[in-house]
């Protein structure tokens, strides 16, 4: 019994002995890799050191001197694009009552006016986190799906908008059919009207969190001014910077953009005065240019009051006069052909200018309603004697609008004088 416990106490020790003997080693061989470790990063430093010790420092003392000098203690300029920042307030707005509807769909103990509050606030934190982010990103994605998306900074809020609202749905939301539905759109509408009415989550705030997001996407500094300047200077470049805020010089436009967009807003802007389109000696602003050259424009065109029995021409209005001095022949042709419908082109083009040569026919160009001067060409043709022609086959004379067109064309216009 006692040799035998013996040996076992002696196995144990071993054991124990071996297992102490194991660790050691391992602690040793920790302690030699980080000593390794530790030797590799001291020849980095010496290594460096040594390129240092080589480089010449007469050539970079001046230099750093020198871009020291000329940085200086700056300040950002910060001015933006007014009217995209304006875009993404507008924007905000929407897409927190998109998310607060959406969050609380079907709900009976809550409203979207009840979780507003942290709907904004992981709102702003969410946009912010993925503005920060998203140059990264889009190097991340280059290339793939989505590497012909819209680079302008309100397309690219816009989508992380949508991201958000999207997570903030809940469980009815996903599975009806609410996010298709107009009742869905008509909420989210009222919603919005009530935050303005009650002056939640007003302009000035929202403009401050766009600028911060337009700035954190805007990688290409399209929308707003990254250049820096020291104190002295910042002021001189904001008066002139194409970023700055101005107003419409108009009368009655209320516009607010930046100075480097002030030609395009001009091109558009409907309080603009221009003259007349159609030529007329008018002025007027440019929203009201349809309907005066509609209604009122001397220039606008009309139809001839010959329209009806062939004479096709569109005329000004403020030269018809003129127009039945020019085209008395082409419309005593039209009037001839209504009147004689079997006589071919040539014979009526023979009565025409019999007509003309005749005594009887001053004042025919004064008439400008066609019922008269069908009246008056009969009452001429009456004191001519009959007229005289050979009926028109079918077969073989071509459209007699056609013939007195081609007629009329080589006929120089009469004098209105």
């Amino acid at each position: 019994m006692d040799a035998s416990a013996t040996n076992a106490e002696v196995k144990v020790e071993k054991t124990e002995g071996a297992q102490l003997k194991s660790k050691k080693l391992g602690d040793l061989q920790l302690e030699s890799e980080k000593l390794e470790c530790l030797e590799l990063e001291m020849g980095k430093i010496e290594d460096a050191q040594v390129r240092s010790e080589n480089t010449e420092d007469v050539e970079l003392k001046p230099q750093r001197i020198k871009d020291v000098k000329e940085e200086g203690p700056s300040s950002p300029c910060d001015l933006f694009d007014v009217e995209v920042v304006y875009k993404i307030a507008q924007e905000l707005l929407l897409g927190l009552a998109t998310a607060c509807v959406d969050n609380t769909t079907g709900s009976v103990f809550q409203t979207p006016a009840m979780v507003a509050v942290d709907i904004r606030k992981e709102m702003v934190e969410y946009l912010t986190q993925r503005s920060e982010f998203f140059v990264a990103e889009s190097s991340i994605l280059e290339g793939g799906p989505g590497a012909e998306a819209s680079d302008h900074p309100y397309d690219v809020i816009s989508l992380l908008i949508d991201d958000f609202v999207s997570l903030k749905r809940n469980w009815f939301s996903r599975v009806s059919g609410w996010l298709l539905s107009e009742m869905r759109e008509d909420r989210v509408d009222d919603f919005v009207q009530e935050m303005e009415l009650n002056s939640f989550w007003l302009l000035d705030g929202r403009d401050t969190i766009a600028q911060t997001l337009l700035k954190n996407v805007d990688f290409k500094n399209m929308y707003h001014c990254n250049k820096r300047f020291r104190s002295e200077e910042l002021a001189k470049h904001r008066r002139q910077c194409g970023f700055r805020s101005i107003n419409c010089d108009n009368e009655g436009c209320a516009a607010t953009f930046s100075a480097a967009l002030m030609t395009k807003h001009d091109s558009t802007c409907p309080f603009k005065v221009s003259p007349c389109e159609q030529k007329c000696s008018e002025y007027l602003v440019r929203r009201e240019m349809d309907r005066h050259c509609i209604t009122v424009c001397p220039m606008r065109l009309i139809n001839c009051p010959f329209y009806s029995i062939g004479c096709q021409s569109p005329v000004p209005q403020c030269m018809i006069k003129q127009h039945f001095y020019d085209n008395l022949h082409s419309h005593m042709l039209y009037t001839l052909q209504f009147i004689h419908k079997q006589a071919s082109a040539e014979d009526l083009k023979q009565q025409a200018e019999q007509i003309e040569k005749s005594s009887f026919s001053s004042g025919l160009a004064e008439i400008q309603v066609v019922r008269f001067f069908v009246s008056a060409i009969k009452d001429i043709e009456e004191k001519l004697g009959p007229f005289q022609f050979e009926r028109k086959h079918s077969d073989s004379v071509g459209d007699p609008a056609e013939e007195i067109s081609k007629a009329t064309n080589s006929r120089a216009p009469l004098s209105a004088n």
